[in-house]
């Protein structure tokens, strides 16, 4: 495990330093060294992972956003100033991604988890309007099962009401009872509004 260092200095903090698109990576072989603490995005197809990783870093277009669910089948890696990786993991749960890319897309998961000593944790994004589906419930399994670090970050607040948000919040203490796991702060953000960026950059800062 790499040595924590400070995630944020008092010139520069972590979300105001350069941030680039690395690679994109179809075979766990191709993955970067493990040379910088790096944190990794998963969620169904659409939940909006590229859209909240372009919020975080202020720039619109560098993780690239699809109206196709199920489109992206890489793993996408980005870099904050040589400090930290940010991976952009392929969105489950598409009813119309084959069964073979299925099975790929789980061997090639559950094998990067397994292999980055670096990862320091794994924000599970869950789409608000829709709250927990059975194949989120099937990720918590398995991030459960792998003993992964594991953050839930609800998406997309800005198209629900105050009171559904506030039902999204009650039901917390019983996914933490299910998933002990589960770190236990729920964010509840908007990559549209910018709702809750801040609390997810001081999490990711508190890692690197």
């Amino acid at each position: 495990m790499i040595g924590a260092r400070s995630g944020q200095t008092p010139e520069r903090p972590l979300f105001n330093r350069p941030c680039r698109f690395i690679l994109s990576v179809a075979n766990i072989s191709q993955l970067p060294p493990a040379d910088l603490p790096e944190v990794a995005f998963i969620g169904r197809s659409n939940v909006g992972k590229s859209s909240l990783i372009n919020a975080l870093v202020n720039q619109k277009n560098l993780a690239r956003t699809s109206a196709t669910p199920g489109r992206t089948r890489l793993i996408n890696y980005f870099e904050i100033d040589k400090s930290l990786y940010l991976v952009d993991l392929p969105g489950y749960g598409y009813a119309k991604v084959l069964d073979k890319d299925a099975f790929q897309w789980q061997k090639n998961i559950y094998t990067y988890f397994q292999t980055r000593a670096n990862l320091r944790r794994v924000f599970l994004l869950i789409d608000s309007r829709h709250g927990l589906k059975q194949s989120d419930i099937d990720a918590l399994k398995m991030l459960s099962d792998l003993g992964m670090n594991c953050q839930i970050v609800y998406t997309k607040t800005d198209k629900i009401k105050q009171k559904e948000l506030e039902q999204l919040k009650l039901q917390s203490p019983e996914i933490l009872q299910a998933y002990p796991i589960i770190y236990p702060t729920f964010l509840y953000t908007s990559a549209n509004k910018r709702n809750g960026l801040e609390e997810l950059k001081k999490e990711i800062a508190s890692l690197v």
